[in-house]
């Protein structure tokens, strides 16, 4: 998966000579916009998300993006989903029938509805546990959780469960969080972005957009109804079934988050703040969180015996969900693939790299230099990593240390 984000005054996306052209907006008068040029057939973006002010798209350009099958996904200024268009979805009717059969047939949709929120519980311990790897003061037990869900007997019930369960998640989140994000906690806003007035929550509501636009074209590519959900209600103009399927993913945008905070790779200046208070993101804001979501997106992941992009795991699993309803497989689980949490920047590993003496480190074959590099590393707040000769050698050291 890849994004193209076009953002600032003055966009324009037209065809000439049967090749798509693309210019950016403009953020400043000095600015010079990035400009692209697509030939047919060899286009390799898969997702074209407008954050700009204004600017042109024609006829010609819809038609173009349609044909290659690339999404074009308009956000308001709030971060919040306005419109999507979508490739051509699939003609296959039974399975919309089948999806309303199922969404009228309480066992089964709190069955699904059960299945979604499981695997938001996994992934919500996926992120704890990364956390708690860096962070020891992080401390968290869904158990009691867990088993209030088995006993739900209804969507309403579930929903508690899984209010109590973000209540805790967000209130460990909070705690690696540095002051000057001003961030205190995040609002049920499961079901649609609203108007933040803290950097993280600015970042969070912009990243599940682009996660419900990816939610949107898979559930389109299988033939299921984007407003008809299990776990989240049907309203107007609402996507519940994409807000369904976001849950077992919305992981890997507060990865995507994490990332920018731990790095320092946002700041103030990424943001504005607008007449009623609320902050939305500068352009420059936009292209890093779009840059940090697509790295997580697009992450391979061990599936079906094959390596496979989170990106396109959405796709399976949203086609799992059709295949289920239809009737051509027995279960449905939202759970797999697991997501691999061993960090390189662990407590304990800062801790082994400063107690390492220069005189032991050189013995071991490695240059003062490198180790002064890994000690810089281990006093500093940003997470590193560690290549295999280096973990080889820092393995090797702590057992030489452990035999005396």
């Amino acid at each position: 998966m890849k994004f193209l984000l076009l953002n600032g005054h003055g966009i324009d996306m037209r065809v000439s000579g049967a090749k798509l052209h693309i210019k950016d907006g403009r953020t400043s008068s000095t600015e010079d916009p990035e400009e692209y040029v697509f030939s047919p057939k060899r286009i390799d973006v898969d997702s074209i998300i407008i954050y700009g002010q204004n600017g042109n798209l024609t006829l010609d350009a819809i038609r173009w993006l349609i044909k290659h099958n690339v999404q074009i996904s308009i956000l308001n200024w709030d971060g919040k989903l306005l419109t999507t268009m979508l490739p051509s979805e699939s003609t296959n009717v039974k399975t919309k029938f089948a999806q309303y059969r199922a969404y009228e047939d309480d066992k089964t949709r709190i069955q699904i509805a059960k299945k979604f929120i499981e695997a938001k519980f996994d992934k919500s311990q996926v992120v704890l546990d990364y956390l708690k790897q860096r962070y020891p003061l992080i401390e968290y037990d869904f158990s009691p959780d867990l088993k209030k869900l088995e006993s739900a007997k209804k969507v309403s019930d579930i929903l508690g469960v899984e209010g109590g369960v973000a209540y805790k998640y967000w209130n460990e989140f909070s705690k690696i969080v540095p002051e000057k994000y001003d961030y205190e906690s995040r609002s049920d806003q499961s079901r649609g972005a609203i108007a933040a007035g803290d950097m993280v929550n600015v970042m969070l509501n912009y990243g599940y957009a682009l996660l419900e636009g990816e939610c949107l074209r898979a559930i389109n590519a299988v033939g299921l109804d984007p407003h008809v959900g299990f776990l989240h209600e049907m309203n107007p103009s609402k996507n519940s079934l994409a807000y369904d399927l976001q849950e077992p993913f919305r992981f890997l945008v507060d990865l995507a988050v994490i990332k920018l905070i731990e790095t320092n790779g946002i700041d103030k200046t990424d943001f504005i703040r607008t007449e009623s208070y609320s902050l939305r993101l500068r352009p420059t804001g936009a292209k890093k969180l779009t840059e940090a979501v697509n790295s997580c997106v697009n992450t391979r992941v061990s599936y079906q015996n094959k390596m496979s992009m989170w990106s396109y795991v959405i796709f399976l699993k949203a086609r799992e969900l059709a295949q289920y309803l239809v009737g051509k497989r027995q279960d449905i689980d939202f759970v797999n693939p697991q997501y691999a949490t061993r960090r390189q920047d662990t407590s304990d590993i800062r801790q082994k790299i400063l107690s390492i003496s220069y005189t032991d480190w050189k013995k071991l074959g490695f240059s003062k230099g490198t180790l002064h590099y890994m000690k810089q590393n281990a006093k500093a707040d940003k997470p590193f990593t560690l290549n295999a000769h280096v973990r080889e050698r820092l393995d090797k050291w702590e057992k030489l240390v452990a035999n005396g």
